[in-house]
């Protein structure tokens, strides 16, 4: 057994044979259970942020895995597109991604940092909602993303 990060690969007589919840994640979405997606898809799950292809690229060199960037961007498209990550493109920043939990939360950017911060707030969807009601609309879905700065210490 390797373990990398919080996700344990089992590897027997067939080096592809990974018995994990990553792997029947793969299956449920409709994709083939390869390497290089069980490894990006291990250090999506892991991490406690938002990563560019870039940041889980030099994730896989860390350990020492020949994976490559263009690897990296295809799988993340291949996931994007079976619902496994969502993909943000974040105002002056690379494309980010992150494993699509399906709970509903909302971002909020440091312009100075980059630091992105997610939180949930009811009374935010709230009015959200009655405000696309005032309308004569049924709020289907949306983003909300808020640009940020520390307040200066006085």
């Amino acid at each position: 057994m390797i373990h990398y990060g919080v996700a344990m690969l089992v590897y027997d007589r067939h080096p592809f044979t990974e018995f994990t919840m990553e792997s029947q994640e793969l299956r449920k979405a409709g994709l083939k259970v390869t390497h290089p997606r069980m490894r990006v898809l291990e250090i999506l799950d892991a991490s406690h942020s938002h990563l560019t292809a870039e940041d889980i690229y030099k994730r896989l060199i860390g350990h020492d895995e020949d994976i490559g960037l263009a690897t990296v961007y295809r799988v993340l498209t291949q996931f994007e597109a079976a619902g496994l990550v969502t993909k943000h493109n974040f105002e002056g920043g690379q494309a980010v991604y992150e494993i699509d939990r399906g709970k509903h939360h909302d971002h909020m950017i440091d312009i100075e940092t980059g630091k992105v911060v997610e939180f949930i707030n009811e009374e935010i969807e709230r009015l959200q909602r009655e405000i696309a009601a005032r309308h004569g609309c049924d709020l289907v879905d949306h983003s909300l993303v808020l640009y940020v700065r520390q307040k200066k210490k006085k």
